[in-house]
């Protein structure tokens, strides 16, 4: 990687950190472009040279973890069960969730409790659907478009990880549970379907 690549990697990353913490502490809605450039010491222009509205900075951050998950599924080994597959490729975004609560939890909170984040996240789930259950079929040698179970299955894993990150945001701090033990306890109940194959 060049200087000019580590340089522009490290600006994209101090907006990215100092938009969404400003998004979690003011609201969304509150918060300016021009606030955000300001904060990171840069014009509104560079800001704009890295992303096309404020809306990308939180786009950008979810599909990080769609692909995180992905990665790790077609990682796994070739026998693993596929309930401990896709419990593994859904545990690493809330592994990173659980890791570092004090940032990622007021951004959790605010992508659902934000109409319109809300709306993109959502399209970013189906996105991760489509993406697990290819992968999912190209492990069990199934053909996608003839059967059912790759999407469904899929579907499941996400279910179950919308469900645990949503009951995190509502409990953290609390006393609620880690996301990680959260996950684990769901996927208890949906490997036998899961594995099913």
């Amino acid at each position: 990687m060049t200087l000019a690549q580590r340089k522009r990697e490290l600006v994209a990353t101090e907006l990215t950190e100092t938009a969404l913490q400003l998004f979690a502490h003011r609201g969304f809605e509150a918060v300016t472009v021009d606030e955000i450039a300001t904060a990171v010491g840069v014009s509104k222009r560079t800001f704009f040279r890295y992303f096309a509205s404020k809306d990308d900075v939180v786009v950008q951050f979810l599909a990080g973890m769609g692909a995180d998950m992905r990665a790790e599924l077609a990682a796994r080994p070739a026998g693993e069960p596929p309930s401990a597959a896709l419990l593994h490729a859904v545990s690493v975004p809330l592994a990173a969730c659980g890791d570092h609560a004090e940032r990622t939890l007021p951004v959790v909170r605010l992508i659902l409790r934000t109409p319109a984040l809300l709306a993109r996240f959502l399209e970013h789930e189906a996105d991760w659907r489509e993406e697990l259950a290819g992968e999912l079929a190209v492990r069990l040698g199934l053909d996608p478009a003839d059967s059912l179970y790759p999407r469904l299955a899929a579907g499941m894993a996400l279910t179950a990880f919308d469900t645990v990150l949503r009951r995190w945001s509502e409990e953290a701090g609390a006393g609620g549970a880690d996301p990680l033990v959260l996950i684990v306890r769901a996927f208890a109940q949906l490997a036998p379907a899961l594995d099913a194959v």
